[in-house]
C-alpha cells in the first residue's frame, strides 16, 4: 500500500499540471507552443540536464556494471521495437525513441530511493545518466531525421549531457553563483514540459489514447523483459538488479513529446504515449516494485 501510494503521489503532479495546461487549451486561451518548446528545450531543459548529472554523488567505476548493463537493455529494447515498428507499419520517428526510453529521472529516482535506499539512488542515478545521453544523441538523431550526425551534436541538450558527464566523471563543479544560476533555470523545465502536454492532450483525439494504451502495454512487456535478460546476463547483485529492471518500465517521458513537437515527428501521438504510458505506471510500478523488493 505504501508503494502504491508512493507512486500516486509521484505522479499526481504530472497529471495536475498537464491538466492545467488542458484546461488553458480548452478555454481557448493562447499558449505559444512553438516558443515555449524552444525555450524549454534550448534552455530550461540542458540546464536540469548538466546540473542533475554534475551534482550526483556517485563513483562512476563502482556503478559500471548497471550502467553497461543499462546499455544492453536498451539495445534488446531497441531491436524488439523497431521490430514492432515494421510489423504494425508504424512511423520510427514518432515512435521508436519514446517508446525506447523512459522516465528514469522524475519518476524512476525517488522509486529507487524509497524501495532500495542510498544504494538503490546512486544505481539509479548510473541509468538515469545512460538514458539521458542515449536519448539526447541517437533518440535526437531518430527523431531530428538528420542525416548528419554532427547537427545532433550541436544541440544543446547533447552538448548539457556531455558536459554533466565529464563533470560527473572528473569530479568537477561549476563556481556556487553559476550552479545556482544554472539549477534556477533547470527548475523551468519540468512545468514547462507538463503544461506544453496539457495542451498537447486537450488537442487529441479520443482514438490516439486508445491506440496509445496498447503499444503502452506492449512496451511495458518488452521493456521488462530486457531489464530481466541483461541483469542476469551480468550477473548484477540483487538491489542493482532489481533497480535497473523497475527503471526499464518506467514510463515514456514528457521530454520525448518536446522533442517530438521540435521536429514535427508527430507530437501529438507521442504525447498519447506519454498520458496512456503514465497511467499505465500507476498499476505496472507497484506491481513490479512488490516482486522484485
Amino acid at each position: 500500500m505504501n508503494l502504491i501510494l508512493t507512486v500516486i503521489e509521484i505522479v499526481a503532479p504530472v497529471f495536475l499540471l498537464g491538466a492545467l495546461g488542458f484546461t488553458w487549451t480548452r478555454l481557448g486561451w493562447d499558449y505559444p507552443v512553438a516558443f515555449i518548446t524552444r525555450l524549454a528545450m534550448t534552455l530550461a531543459v540542458p540546464c536540469l540536464i548538466f546540473t542533475a548529472l554534475q551534482s550526483s554523488q556517485i563513483d562512476p567505476v563502482v556503478l559500471s556494471g548497471i550502467a553497461i548493463a543499462s546499455v544492453l537493455a536498451y539495445a534488446l529494447i531497441a531491436v524488439a521495437l523497431f521490430g514492432l515498428c515494421l510489423v504494425l507499419k508504424l512511423e520510427r520517428r514518432t515512435y521508436l525513441a519514446p517508446m525506447v526510453f523512459g522516465n528514469t529521472g522524475n519518476l524512476g529516482l525517488p522509486l529507487a530511493l524509497f524501495a532500495f535506499g542510498t544504494d538503490g539512488l546512486s544505481y539509479g542515478v548510473a541509468v538515469l545518466a545512460v538514458t539521458t545521453i542515449g536519448l539526447f544523441t541517437i533518440g535526437l538523431l531518430i527523431v531530428s531525421g538528420a542525416s548528419n550526425p554532427a547537427r545532433v551534436l550541436r544541440e544543446p541538450m547533447v552538448i548539457a549531457t556531455v558536459l554533466g558527464a565529464l563533470f560527473l566523471a572528473m569530479g568537477w563543479s561549476t563556481p556556487g553563483w553559476l550552479t545556482n544560476s544554472l539549477d534556477l533555470l533547470g527548475q523551468m523545465a519540468i512545468p514547462l514540459m507538463l503544461l506544453t502536454l496539457g495542451v498537447a492532450v486537450g488537442r487529441l483525439h479520443p482514438g490516439q489514447l486508445l491506440a496509445g494504451f496498447g503499444l503502452s502495454a506492449v512496451r511495458v512487456l518488452i521493456c521488462a523483459a530486457a531489464g530481466v535478460a541483461a541483469g542476469l546476463a551480468l550477473g548484477l547483485p540483487e538491489v542493482p538488479f532489481a533497480v535497473l529492471v523497475v527503471q526499464m518500465i518506467t514510463p515514456v517521458p514528457v521530454t520525448s513529446y518536446l522533442l517530438a513537437e521540435k521536429y514535427d515527428a508527430g507530437a501529438e501521438q507521442v504525447a498519447g504515449l506519454v498520458v496512456t504510458s503514465t497511467l499505465l505506471a500507476v498499476v505496472t510500478l507497484p506491481i513490479a516494485l512488490a516482486l522484485l523488493v
